[in-house]
């Protein structure tokens, strides 16, 4: 069976938020941490650390944002898949919401924001968007 590491990170992040919880913890990777990374950067979540769980294996503990109980994420969405793969060139990257949103490519240079993007002239796979 096949999981795909971006939706895995979506579905759980968006669960959380949903049940009111204050943490959540999923298996580690280097595409999940760098994702993670971004998000911290941009607010959507508060922190996240890497650690070991009780079978040894890495996991990581992602605290999520809050605002007078209102979360800091209210849509969160996959947009390319295992079976459809999005790109976008550097002049035609969405813009969520007026720009209230982000959304996170996978450029050649490596994971980065709408505007880091835009910014550096980059295009690439069009991962998720978050507002």
């Amino acid at each position: 069976m096949f999981n795909h590491p971006v939706s895995d990170l979506v579905s759980l992040i968006k669960n959380g938020y949903l049940a009111k919880k204050e943490s959540v913890v999923l298996r580690s990777s280097k595409l999940k941490e760098s994702l993670l990374s971004i998000l911290k950067e941009e607010g959507y979540v508060l922190n996240y650390s890497k650690m070991k769980n009780e079978e040894g294996f890495n996991v990581l503990n992602i605290n999520l944002r809050y605002s007078s109980g209102v979360p800091a994420v209210s849509e969160i969405k996959v947009i390319s898949k295992p079976g459809r793969k999005v790109y976008s060139g550097k002049k035609t990257i969405p813009v969520i919401k007026n720009g209230l949103g982000i959304v996170i490519l996978s450029t050649h240079k490596g994971l980065m924001s709408d505007y880091d993007a835009k910014s550096n002239g980059l295009g690439g796979e069009l991962l998720l968007k978050v507002f």
